[in-house]
């Protein structure tokens, strides 16, 4: 074989960032090594890997996107040996991809990830964020490890394990007339302006919320970006309903949202951790497994209000 794991990883990184420049950050290596390697690739194989577009970037060949996907295998396969290699001296060391669902990311990836990298500093621990549909995906194409998300609509293949229950609660401006209740009922909401974080299975969830009780909200603004809709609430533009509860009480313009419990029982978010269902799971996946439960729980999640303090 006249090919190296290097090659492999910078056609890899060329192929996910469809630029030689983006790639050449992405992996701190030279713009002209990434060019090199794909050259090289493509006359050991025969075969072009890349159409290259002036001032555009690259785009995958057929070919490409067939070498693409055997190459990530190649290379989680050769990471494996190094992993195992550790799990044989009983050593936590090894690359371990995390996804994690962007709502949640902004506060728990941060803790989560520096904590365990302290405690086994022989792990190179890769975090991404993503929607759940892209999680998923990513797990089953074995690009994350592990995703850290809720527990909806979870595909028979993921195992799910739950960690920590989200209980749903309305947020308004500090200005809005239900900021001054100690609780709000939904037949109160459906009939206020709402702005909903339009992201799948998440909006239908929060609809869901509505229609159980025979209600339709009146949705006048949506966003896929959770901090654009407390930004956009805390600017009165109406109300919303979250489950993610962060420790700073403001918008990112500096505006003062306030949080008024859901009157009623209404179904939770469950946040977990969701993996491929194998029969073994390695070791270095194993330890991260028991660090998630060590940090989430419904007693306490990173960057969260919980417990008593999420009574309101």
């Amino acid at each position: 074989m006249r090919i190296t794991l290097k090659q492999l990883e910078y056609f890899v990184a060329a192929g996910d960032m469809g630029s030689i420049k983006l790639a050449a950050t992405r992996i701190n290596i030279s713009q002209p090594s990434i060019s090199s390697a794909i050259s090289h690739l493509e006359r050991e194989f025969g075969v072009q890997l890349f159409v290259r577009h002036h001032a555009q970037g690259l785009a995958l060949t057929s070919a490409g996107k067939t070498m693409l996907r055997e190459a990530k295998l190649m290379l989680r396969q050769a990471q494996g040996l190094y992993t195992m290699a550790g799990e044989l001296n009983n050593e936590i060391r090894g690359r371990l991809s995390v996804g994690c669902m962007v709502t949640l990311a902004p506060m728990i990836a941060p803790q989560l990830a520096h904590a365990f990298s302290e405690r086994h500093p022989g792990v190179d621990l890769n975090m991404v964020d993503g929607g759940h549909q892209d999680l998923m995906n990513q797990l089953r194409q074995v690009e994350i490890d592990v995703a850290i998300c809720y527990d909806l609509q979870i595909p028979a293949d993921i195992q799910f394990e739950p960690l920590a229950s989200l209980r749903p609660y309305v947020l308004v401006s500090r200005s809005h007339r239900f900021a001054r209740q100690p609780c709000v009922d939904l037949s109160e909401l459906a009939a206020e302006p709402m702005v909903i974080l339009d992201l799948p299975q998440s909006r239908e969830y929060f609809v869901s919320l509505f229609e159980s009780k025979g209600l339709e909200p009146m949705i006048v603004a949506r966003a896929a970006n959770q901090e654009v809709v407390r930004t956009m609430v805390a600017n009165n533009y109406g109300f919303t309903i979250a489950n993610v509860r962060p420790r700073n009480p403001a918008a990112l313009d500096g505006r003062k949202l306030v949080p008024v419990k859901l009157a009623g029982d209404h179904k939770s978010m469950r946040i977990g951790i969701s993996t491929l269902a194998q029969e073994r799971k390695p070791m270095i996946l194993a330890v991260f497994e028991q660090h998630c439960r060590d940090l989430i729980s419904d007693e306490s999640i990173p960057g969260m209000i919980r417990g008593e303090e999420d009574a309101t």
